[in-house]
């Protein structure tokens, strides 16, 4: 079945025989018990809603998982991830992670007795290098937020099966339309599923979703005892935005790789992070892994100052956090997704004063440009 195709018919739900079009809102915090030992399926929300269970299903299927946990944002869903982990573990990130991620890993996590090491994970030779007894997993973005690095996770993944280590992709950027980390040696993807899979910029939540059964079964029970589940109605939201998403992502992409074009040709951007664009040092790897480029945008003018006026000059781009909408957002990473990152690791790792990132949305082409145009101008 073709993947639009399952973005709308992903999963069948067997919990009602009333013809409903729309997958029912159960709003429920409790199900009634038939009988003594005996159950619907259903006992209480936390641990399964049939809503939400719809849900799971549509993007376990899309991802080609075996499962897929909802959470209530994504930050809920890697917080649940890192209770797979004991005290003196090791973890190896990307270097160039969403902030806050960062933020959790070096604040919540080290205290509790997980270390971490960052790196470019595109880097292999270093990535083995870094690999020691207590080392349990590795934990990738590709594209990265927001300097777009590509890892080859078919490649990272090989190195990964020599130690026994874990694989987890962060794949919110490019989702399962694009690229499936499960169908290449990954482990356990995660999304934010505020951003693309929801795509109207209305709803916070999060996903997990697993290779195989038992990873499955030790993160349901950390999810039922931690709680983190989303809601209903939530979950209604993400599979009405789901059922767009191929069309969403092919259009966006539509719009990026002109966006990019037209950024490349200004003379006040200094460099345009795009992994559609040829010269990428990704290009080949994006291309062999992935059936597109997404539509995520970075790029560095020439001053603080400049950066500062398209901001405050931008009329149909909003300056906004967050991504993956409808709408064209811009970010300002320094001070907006990467604020908590130290100055020094932040500035080593490109996000300075100058850096913009930009999250195409599915206005025309054409007025986004001339947006552009008059900003930088």
């Amino acid at each position: 079945m073709d993947f639009t195709t399952r973005c709308i018919h992903g999963a069948v739900d067997k919990t009602h025989n009333t013809g409903a079009v729309s997958v029912p809102i159960y709003q429920s915090a409790t199900f009634a018990h038939p009988g003594i030992g005996q159950s619907t399926g259903y006992d209480y929300s936390r641990l399964q809603n049939p809503t939400r269970e719809h849900l799971e299903k549509v993007i376990a299927n899309l991802e080609e998982g075996t499962d897929a946990l909802a959470f209530s944002t994504g930050m809920a869903a890697i917080t649940a991830l890192m209770e797979l982990f004991s005290i003196g573990d090791h973890i190896i990130a990307s270097e160039d992670l969403y902030g806050g991620t960062v933020r959790l890993f070096d604040n919540i996590n080290k205290k509790n007795g997980l270390d971490f090491d960052y790196l470019d994970t595109s880097d292999l030779a270093k990535l083995r290098s870094l690999i020691r007894k207590k080392t349990k997993a590795i934990y990738i973005e590709t594209p990265t937020n927001p300097m777009m690095q590509v890892t080859d996770i078919q490649a990272v993944a090989a190195i990964a099966r020599e130690y026994k280590l874990l694989v987890i992709v962060d794949n919110t950027f490019l989702t399962p339309y694009f690229q499936r980390p499960l169908t290449l040696g990954a482990d356990i993807v995660v999304h934010s599923g505020t951003k693309y899979l929801s795509g109207h910029n209305d709803t916070l939540a999060g996903f997990l979703v697993t290779k195989e059964t038992d990873l499955s079964e030790k993160l349901r029970f950390i999810y039922k005892t931690t709680g983190a589940c989303l809601s209903p109605f939530d979950s209604w939201l993400l599979i009405r935005g789901i059922k767009t998403l191929a069309i969403r992502m092919k259009r966006q992409e539509e719009n990026a790789l002109k966006l990019a074009a037209f950024l490349s040709s200004q003379e006040k951007v200094k460099k345009v992070f795009f992994i559609g664009l040829p010269d990428h040092p990704g290009f080949e790897v994006s291309k062999k892994q992935a059936s597109g480029f997404g539509s995520m945008i970075s790029f560095e003018v020439d001053t603080e100052a400049t950066a500062k006026q398209v901001l405050e000059k931008v009329s149909l781009i909003l300056f906004a956090e967050s991504l993956g909408g409808t709408e064209t957002l811009i970010t300002y990473p320094m001070v907006q997704t990467h604020a908590d990152v130290p100055i020094a690791d932040r500035l080593l790792r490109g996000i300075n004063e100058c850096l913009l990132r930009m999250s195409v949305g599915l206005e025309d082409a054409d007025d986004l440009i001339e947006d552009l145009r008059q900003a930088l101008s």
